[in-house]
């Protein structure tokens, strides 16, 4: 069975997050697609049926799907992200022995530059701002671009062509194609290179790693660079944007986390649970049948966790829908949870305290430009993303 992997509204702001957890934290509904999937709203729930051993992925089913040739599908979702045991222990094994903490923490200088260098052009720009174009996509792309280890003079060629492939439902398959064949041959040409002149990059790292004589094949390298971008890049752009609309909605919070800098870190957290990057994750099946809540989830039927209603869950967290960056239990799932639960949140949370910090304290006026407006979203399934913010410095 394939999962409905569709750009289209997104479940928890088309019926609302009190509609969603009233009608019980399981619920059979059919999607906009017409597909039928168990709806997982609970907090509970979420984790205790991520980490069920009988709910695993299925293939995947993308944007453009048909007219895809079967090598570049071979070569770019061969990762973890739609992987089972026991291929998922084996890939999460190999990229965690590159993808190290120390590698990550080594970062935080030039995550640092970047955003001020960023701030500084933004200092000069007419008002208003477009936050996301300005500061929120252009820091995590350089961020994971230098991790990669992609060369400075190819970055634009590489922004453009991972645009296209992280929002394929809004092109044309001719044009996803050809982006992500272009795209492929750059990052092989990158491959040989490093096998033969390894540099201090993550690329090089996830080559040269082994298990006893295991080692990630050249397939399962394209994959996870295409995966770092999707899931390693698109996200954090969403962490930043939706905190920053988060605490500019909530001055209170916003005030105190200027007088108290000391917050950030828990600040992010409870940011992450209000308003986290992902609406779902991608879709599950039941391998057998499962009783949880009340309901029977039978043997092949998909199943979708609404994040963002689960981080809200009024069972789990006293004022749910409320900003406060004082609680204690920031407790959320907007990484995931279980064998899936997301292996850059290292790196994302301390994208997410450098963009946040650096950015109100270089502009501490910093305001909507329409605050009467909501500011729109993708339309996606999956991703709670906010397309473009004007602000006023």
């Amino acid at each position: 069975m394939r999962q409905p992997f569709t750009e289209v509204s997104g479940i928890a702001r088309h019926w609302g997050f009190e509609d969603l957890a009233s009608t019980g934290p399981v619920q059979r509904l059919t999607l906009f697609t017409g597909v039928p999937v168990q709806l997982v709203t609970g907090y509970a729930e979420t984790r205790e049926l991520l980490a069920h051993p009988d709910v695993v992925r299925s293939p995947l089913d993308g944007p453009h799907r048909d007219s895809v040739m079967d090598d570049l599908i071979a070569r770019t979702e061969q990762h973890m992200l739609g992987a089972n045991p026991p291929d998922h222990t084996r890939l999460r094994k190999l990229v965690t022995a590159a993808f190290t903490r120390r590698r990550i923490e080594a970062l935080e200088p030039r995550i640092r530059e970047i955003a001020t260098g960023l701030l500084d052009e933004m200092a000069t720009a007419d008002e208003p701002v477009d936050l996301v174009n300005a500061y929120s996509y252009p820091l995590p792309i350089t961020v994971i671009c230098e991790l990669i280890g992609i060369p400075a003079v190819r970055r634009d060629d590489f922004r453009r062509w991972s645009s296209v492939f992280v929002n394929a439902a809004v092109y044309t398959a001719e044009e996803y194609v050809e982006a992500t064949t272009a795209m492929l041959a750059f990052v092989h040409g990158l491959i040989v290179q490093k096998q033969q002149a390894p540099t201090d990059d993550l690329l090089s790292a996830l080559i040269a790693t082994r298990d006893g004589s295991d080692h990630l094949s050249e397939d399962e390298l394209t994959s996870m660079v295409f995966l770092l971008l999707a899931a390693g890049h698109e996200t954090t752009v969403s962490l930043i944007t939706n905190g920053v609309h988060a605490l500019l909605r909530h001055p209170d919070q916003l005030e105190l986390l200027k007088n108290e800098p000391e917050r950030l870190p828990t600040a992010v957290e409870e940011l992450l649970r209000y308003d986290g990057p992902l609406q779902a994750a991608i879709p599950y099946v039941a391998a057998a049948p499962i009783d949880i809540a009340g309901t029977r989830i039978e043997a092949g039927e998909v199943i979708v966790f609404a994040l963002l209603p689960a981080n809200r869950d009024v069972r789990k967290v006293e004022r749910a829908d409320e900003l406060d960056i004082t609680r204690t239990d920031t407790a959320h799932l907007a990484f995931g949870h279980g064998i899936h639960h997301c292996l850059g949140a290292p790196l994302a949370r301390l994208e997410g305290r450098i963009a946040l910090g650096l950015l109100f304290e270089r502009f501490p006026r910093l305001r909507l430009a329409v605050p009467e407006q909501d500011p729109p979203r993708h339309p996606s399934l999956l991703m709670n993303a906010i397309r473009e913010l004007p602000v006023l410095l």
